[in-house]
């Protein structure tokens, strides 16, 4: 049994290109996060990750990059994930899928949420199409979504929401609920491995 009160949520920036939008509503997440009391939040910035864009890991002896595999020991050390994650074509960004795709063994059995932004749809196309791919890595994804339709209106220059009160009490529940898989998921591989 794992004897840490704490669960360590890793809040995902999904996006790397230049002028993106991704840290602001990452750090405003992350901070509903480091005020919960169950939690501790790892913010993890794809772009300073650099992870290459082709996969070294084919073939038996492959060097495992310096910066990949620091990125993993920080996905294998967290509890839960928040990905943040605008929407591209009706997709997700490239930079995104690369990093779930060099690891596997990190995200499974355990719990991921998502936080998009975009236009009118607010990102939620990239959402239903990341919860195909984290199933197949063996991770759980939670039911709600926090999403910012019409971004570019919903944050202050301070990069908080400026519907506080509604953007607030949606965190809280979108919390509470990654909270409970992350709990529930962490006793269980403590109890029972699990076989991917």
């Amino acid at each position: 049994m794992h004897t840490d009160p704490k669960l360590t949520v890793a809040v995902i920036v999904g996006s790397t290109r230049p002028g993106r939008f991704g840290p602001t509503p990452a750090q405003w997440i992350a901070e509903r996060a480091a005020e919960h009391p169950e939690l501790g939040v790892d913010l993890i910035d794809l772009k300073e990750a650099a992870l290459p864009e082709t996969l070294g890991t084919e073939s038996p002896g492959d060097t495992i990059p310096d910066n990949v595999r620091a990125l993993g020991e920080r996905l294998e050390r967290a509890d839960a994930f928040i990905v943040v994650t605008p929407v591209y074509n009706r997709g997700y960004p490239a930079a995104l899928k690369t990093a779930i795709d060099w690891f596997y063994h990190e995200w499974s059995a355990k719990p991921v949420g998502f936080v998009s932004y975009g236009g009118v749809g607010g990102g939620l196309h990239a959402v239903e199409q990341l919860r195909q791919v984290f199933n197949e890595v063996h991770a759980t994804t939670i039911r709600n979504t926090i999403s910012f339709a019409n971004f570019w209106e919903r944050f202050d220059s301070e990069g908080q929401t400026v519907d506080n009160e509604s953007a607030t009490a949606a965190a809280k529940t979108f919390l509470d609920q990654l909270t409970w898989w992350a709990r529930a998921l962490r006793d269980a591989r403590a109890k029972h491995p699990y076989a991917a």
